[in-house]
């Protein structure tokens, strides 16, 4: 995919979405209908299906929150590359979800934008809606 856009920029991760997670809750209930039959012995295998479904999702946080923390530091520089001024003061005023959807935007809109999100309180929705000139994200898990 060489272009994006807000209705285009939602990513798959095909092996965790489409396989772990599904085998995570099948696997799930079916130790769930095993226990049903025979709740004295298979209290165990619904322990372990439930493992595997927060292991699925631990997995994923995780890997979320450290994409947030590099998106933050890249829009630091990005703004001290515009600006010549360090982030902080604006950074301060937004919320992490806002400040990922604000990478979205070209140079050009990124400032004007970052003022509008502060002032309106714009959502991560409303913000991605706002940017005209987008600037695709490819590598997001």
């Amino acid at each position: 995919m060489n272009h994006q856009e807000y209705d285009t920029h939602t990513r798959y991760y095909h092996l965790h979405h489409f396989i772990i997670l599904p085998l995570a809750f099948f696997f799930f209930i079916w130790t769930v209908k095993l226990a049903l039959e025979d709740l004295a012995n298979d209290w165990l295998y619904i322990l372990v299906g439930l493992l595997f479904i927060l292991i699925s999702f631990v997995s994923r946080i995780y890997a979320n929150k450290n994409q947030d923390r590099i998106i933050r530091l890249e829009m630091r520089l990005r703004y001290f590359q515009l600006m010549n001024v360090p982030f902080t003061e604006k950074e301060n005023m937004l919320d992490i979800h806002q400040i990922v959807a604000l990478r979205f935007a070209s140079d050009d809109e990124l400032l004007e934008l970052i003022d509008r999100a502060i002032l309106q309180n714009l959502s991560p929705k409303e913000i991605k809606k706002s940017i005209r000139e987008w600037q695709g994200d490819f590598m997001r898990v």
